[in-house]
């Protein structure tokens, strides 16, 4: 047996009174450590066969009542370690992680704190966008709770419906908007789960449904695209930069900027870019086409390894270097406006439209939906489909004409 509990005498740790704790000894997976019991005896007065006190305990007149308190604090841990082989959980739990989870130790129950302590680890790994959205929710759903704490059991689906309601209320206020905000705190109350906070049964979102309404087409024409790349910009007109930026990514399998804006000139290596995105850490090697090494040259001209290829990342500090790219962001979806008006196209340009535009126009030159799948970085087919929930009319005139071909 892999796990076990056994009443013991902890002979290697004497009082100050010569008395001897009660301990219940926990063993798992040839590791052991002890529970306290709140007892301890003389040494002589331990029946080690027996594993209970002996009569000759002067220490209280209701021996028999002190045996059984042990013998009942024994059997509900071993309660616990049933349930949690039951549930397939206690194979994969180390031996301080199931003692936790039978003493009941966790550092917080609040749900919130528990949030703001994965913000301060989120931080120390430099996922700053993780820890910003974890961060944006708490303080969301304190102003929804009117500062009051917010325990892990209290979020429950009632919670998610009363939360879903105070939301849409608000003037401006979207359903996609809500939705955001559920991935958040589904991710945050896993998070929980796994640490033993609370349990799985007691998971909110198994009869919660995360509502989502279609969004705005976002991807634009392949003549729009071939638009963008081939406007003649004055290299000393900062809007060559947003041109830049859109067309790298569109050509980096739909970049997000963040990747874009830490990329090094040591990313590029052998006529192809090899970097991890910051988002799912998913590695990429791309090859280096004629357009990309152009746009690439322009940047990375007497730059050394160690430097960003663009000029969006001014400092050194980690945390403002996200700083920087999120207010570098803001001035280039200004600048994608600008752009569009300049290259007369009607369709609305964003960061995002870049990542959209490629997806759909892979799709577009009959590749593969795994294959635009790997190349956007997706884990799951249906987050790729959602980029091409809509398809042009004119491609489903195609289809229909194909389908009425005998």
């Amino acid at each position: 047996m892999q796990t076990s509990l056994t009443l013991s005498l902890d002979k290697r740790r004497s009082r100050k009174d010569g008395k001897f704790p009660v301990i219940i000894r926990l063993g798992h997976y040839q590791k052991t450590t002890s529970i306290a019991t709140g007892q301890a005896i003389p040494e002589e007065c331990w029946d080690e066969r027996k594993k209970k006190i002996k009569g000759s305990f002067k220490g209280t007149e209701a021996l028999f009542h002190l045996n059984n308190l042990l013998l009942k604090e024994l059997v509900q841990y071993q309660d616990k370690i049933n349930q949690l082989r039951e549930s397939r959980e206690l194979e994969f739990l180390s031996i301080k992680q199931l003692k936790n989870r039978l003493v009941g130790k966790n550092k917080y129950d609040s749900f919130y704190e528990f949030g703001e302590a994965k913000v301060v680890e989120l931080k120390a790994t430099n996922r700053f966008g993780t820890a910003k959205n974890y961060q944006h929710l708490i303080n969301v759903l304190r102003k929804f709770t009117k500062g009051r704490d917010v325990k892990f059991n209290e979020v429950n689906y009632e919670f998610l419906v009363d939360f879903e309601r105070y939301h849409l209320s608000k003037p401006g206020n979207s359903i996609n908007g809500v939705a955001s905000y559920m991935r958040t705190l589904k991710a945050i109350f896993n998070r929980g789960i796994k640490a033993g906070i609370i349990k799985r049964e007691a998971y909110p979102f198994y009869n919660y449904q995360i509502k989502t309404v279609p969004t705005a087409k976002r991807a634009i024409k392949q003549e729009s695209v071939k638009k963008i790349l081939e406007m003649k910009i004055d290299p000393s007109d900062f809007m060559v930069h947003y041109r830049n930026y859109f067309i790298l990514s569109y050509m980096l399998f739909g970049m997000s900027f963040i990747d874009m804006a830490f990329l090094k000139v040591e990313n590029i290596r052998n006529g192809r870019i090899r970097f991890q995105r910051k988002k799912t850490s998913k590695l990429y090697d791309i090859k280096i086409t004629e357009p990309l090494k152009e746009i690439l040259n322009f940047y990375t001209k007497d730059k050394s390894s160690d430097e960003f290829i663009l000029p969006i990342i001014k400092r050194e500090k980690v945390e403002l270097q996200y700083k920087d790219v999120k207010d570098a962001l803001h001035r280039y979806n200004d600048g994608l406006k600008r752009l569009a008006k300049r290259c007369g196209i009607d369709e609305k340009l964003t960061s995002y439209v870049s990542r959209h535009s490629f997806a759909t126009h892979a799709m577009l030159k009959n590749i593969p939906l795994i294959a635009i799948s790997e190349m956007l970085g997706h884990s799951k087919l249906n987050t790729t489909q959602i980029y091409l929930k809509s398809l042009p009319s004119n491609l489903m005139d195609v289809y229909q004409e194909e389908l009425n071909r005998f």
